[in-house]
């Protein structure tokens, strides 16, 4: 991969605004006077997963927060205070969970490294794995038991996104509001529906059940 020094992408900046204008005089000054993007998305920081990109959106119609194997716990306020903007400023009407396969967050909780600080935070993927460990026995199939973490691992932040005080709150007073888990891979660019759309805390259980069911007759391509 050719390396790129800081002057090199300001250049770049300069190139895409010079392009945005010419393909849309008004581009810019819509951003300035309105944000109301109706999706947030919750993924990960790797850099291979650009969220806007591979789901054609544009500036301004994604909220997006991402962090090391797009994990959603009750304490993390920065994730809380996204979807909190998101759901009562924004009034976003859906909140996707994106994982995508080979994961290095998912890998390394996997095999147990140690890479210092981080393994706090991907203790949060060890405890899905433990969870199912059942459901992670060595696939029949071509599917590895790293490509079924990182499935179980979105619908499990789902859930979790869904028991947040935030998101029941909104249903509670009747926001219309639902919870995805998508899964995207690298090898080919497309997104997998891990089927969990959740509108309704009171659908959840029987939802996370089917999504469990499903996977098992996942024939997605990781």
């Amino acid at each position: 991969m050719l390396k790129r020094n800081l002057s090199d992408l300001l250049e770049s900046n300069r190139d895409w605004s010079i392009r945005m204008t010419g393909q849309d005089a008004s581009f810019f000054q819509r951003l300035v006077n309105q944000h109301a993007p109706e999706y947030l998305w919750i993924g990960c920081s790797d850099s291979r997963v650009p969220a806007n990109e591979i789901v054609g959106l544009l500036p301004g119609e994604l909220f997006v927060h991402r962090n090391v194997a797009n994990v959603v716990i009750h304490t993390d306020l920065n994730c809380l205070s996204v979807i909190q903007y998101a759901v009562e400023v924004l009034k976003v009407r859906h909140i996707i969970v994106c994982g995508h396969y080979g994961c290095g967050g998912i890998e390394a909780a996997l095999e147990n490294r140690k890479l210092g600080l981080i393994d706090n935070w991907l203790r949060h993927v060890q405890d899905v794995q433990q969870k199912h460990q059942r459901r992670l026995l060595p696939q029949e199939s071509s599917k590895s038991v790293s490509d079924r973490l990182c499935e179980l691992h979105v619908i499990e932040q789902v859930v979790n996104v869904c028991k947040t005080t935030i998101v029941r709150e909104a249903w509670e007073r009747g926001q219309n509001l639902v919870i995805h888990g998508w899964i995207y891979s690298l090898k080919n660019g497309l997104v997998t529906d891990l089927g969990i759309s959740v509108a309704d805390a009171g659908e959840l259980d029987q939802i996370y059940d089917a999504a469990l069911s499903g996977l098992n007759n996942c024939g997605c391509c990781a």
